[in-house]
């Protein structure tokens, strides 16, 4: 049986000639959880869209579960599109039986199964009430009750904490963490770093249709090397970027993150630092997926032009 969920290879889809995925290429391992990152018009959408077979590859070869990606195989695939696909008149609890019938559930079995997902997400209360009575950040909580209420074994959320609070958004992590011990697989597509840097095991960034990096998030970060210093301090740290070999200073308010030249000695930036502030934190970090973000698309986007 193959070790991958989903698995694409050299897939390739364009628009009127416009290339909006070129070649790609991955292999997204079962019972983990893995990040699709790019900016707004990397290819992210239009790649889970051809997953789903809503739109179809132009060329390459898509595998669902270690088989061709058919319709039974796209079956087993929970997905949860950013643009929301939900009725605004409809009442909460019938629309997503309606959904879950279209899996392959009984009415009577998808019913059976709301009530108790519906109280997980803090929803019991509302399940008779109609969608559009809700707010955006409970109409979002429907939209992924929607998608897991079949049981899917690979769930693919596009943005899925848009829209919550951040209570919700805590709540909807620790959820998504159980899943994934039930030996769920989870393809999350999102722009905010810090839910990928905490849930994923594993990533790829994808940037103007093509990928520039994959692998586990802690062999991403260790090939990008510890060359962040985080400070914290009292007094003036201006000249910090002023110093030889820095190249970043990103000032957070209580601390600030400096980003070092290859080669750099962070210890020099100790001594000088040390005569000159009242520190209160010293720490050589990894970089956050954040900075890998940014370096790894500025990088690419200045070779293309």
């Amino acid at each position: 049986m193959s070790e991958s969920a989903i698995r694409l290879s050299g897939v390739t889809k364009a628009f009127a000639g416009h290339v909006a995925v070129s070649e790609l290429s991955l292999a997204i391992p079962r019972g983990s959880v893995f990040g699709l990152l790019g900016p707004n018009g990397a290819g992210k959408t239009t790649t889970l869209r051809m997953v789903m077979d809503i739109l179809g590859a132009d060329s390459g070869t898509i595998e669902i579960l270690g088989r061709p990606a058919d319709q039974a195989a796209r079956d087993r695939i929970g997905y949860m599109p950013e643009e929301r696909g939900l009725y605004p008149r409809m009442v909460v609890d019938e629309q997503l039986a309606f959904f879950a019938t279209l899996k392959g559930l009984s009415r009577r079995e998808a019913l059976r199964r709301v009530g108790p997902w519906l109280e997980r997400v803090g929803l019991g209360e509302w399940r008779k009430r109609k969608l559009y009575e809700l707010s955006k950040g409970m109409q979002q909580k429907v939209q992924f009750v929607a998608t897991v209420l079949p049981d899917p074994d690979v769930l693919i959320l596009d943005e899925p904490l848009a829209g919550l609070d951040p209570v919700a958004a805590d709540a909807m992590r620790e959820t998504l963490l159980d899943l994934r011990r039930q030996g769920k697989t989870l393809v999350l597509s999102s722009h905010q770093m810090e839910t990928v840097e905490r849930l994923c095991d594993s990533i790829a960034l994808i940037d103007r249709g093509r990928k520039l990096l994959d692998g586990p998030v802690r062999e991403v970060k260790a090939r990008h090397g510890k060359n962040t210093v985080v400070l914290a301090f009292d007094g003036d740290g201006a000249f910090l970027a002023g110093l030889p070999g820095v190249q970043k200073v990103s000032d957070f308010g209580r601390y600030v993150e400096i980003r070092l030249a290859e080669g750099s000695d962070p210890q020099a930036i100790l001594k000088e630092a040390a005569t000159r502030l009242r520190l209160s934190r010293f720490e050589i970090v990894e970089p956050s997926l954040h900075d890998i973000f940014v370096e790894e698309v500025t990088a690419h986007g200045e070779a293309a032009a």
